[in-house]
């Protein structure tokens, strides 16, 4: 007598990120990941009611994996070698597995970005960009610093930067951050150091 095969949601995310990686992330349903398991759909039922379910696991996976990567290059204390490890983790990332970058970075289900690893992800990015920036929650500099490297990962993945390559374009355009942050931060130092050395005013009794 055959018995059903047992399973466990990691092993389901593991199969289903890999098909992702290695496959059609446009084909990625139950069906795809239980024939690749040697069961029936309906047996993933239990852990993932239907695709959009096993779409936001999936994603939820992937960020995981982009947070642990995160984690390690941000470990300094240094703010410029913090923002520069940060891209280079999110390029290497980008560049090494494009295809899970692509999934989470298509609008499927944009509520991952708001808790979990998606929010955690965000958090460092936004940590990198503050801390050169000197102004705590920047978010202006980590979305523009976000803007840049999703636009420098897609282009280079497409090959639109053709047979010269960037020249050198990464390069600049991280200094430029560094520089323009850097300069903000000058500017915010000298305000308070200017309200401060206002004299304050006696309230007249």
């Amino acid at each position: 007598m055959a018995y059903p095969k047992l399973l466990s949601s990691g092993e389901i995310l593991k199969t289903a990120v890999h098909l992702v990686e290695h496959g059609d992330a446009d084909g990625l349903s139950l069906r795809a990941v239980a024939a690749k398991l040697g069961v029936k759909a309906p047996s993933l039922y239990r852990y993932f009611p239907d695709k959009g379910a096993l779409e936001v696991a999936v994603a939820e996976e992937i960020l995981t994996i982009m947070l642990g990567e995160f984690r390690t290059a941000s470990a300094t204390a240094d703010t410029a070698k913090m923002f520069r490890r940060m891209t280079d983790a999110y390029l290497r990332f980008a560049r090494e597995r494009f295809p899970l970058y692509a999934f989470v970075m298509q609008n499927r289900h944009p509520e991952r970005y708001g808790a979990g690893a998606g929010k955690a992800v965000w958090n460092l990015l936004l940590e990198a960009a503050s801390g050169v920036s000197g102004q705590p929650d920047d978010t202006a500099a980590a979305v523009a610093t976000w803007a840049f490297l999703h636009g420098y990962a897609t282009l280079e993945h497409s090959g639109a930067f053709g047979p010269s390559g960037p020249k050198g374009g990464l390069e600049r355009g991280v200094e430029a951050f560094l520089s323009n942050f850097r300069s903000r931060a000058r500017s915010v130092r000298k305000e308070r150091t200017a309200r401060a050395d206002v004299p304050q005013r006696r309230k007249k009794p």
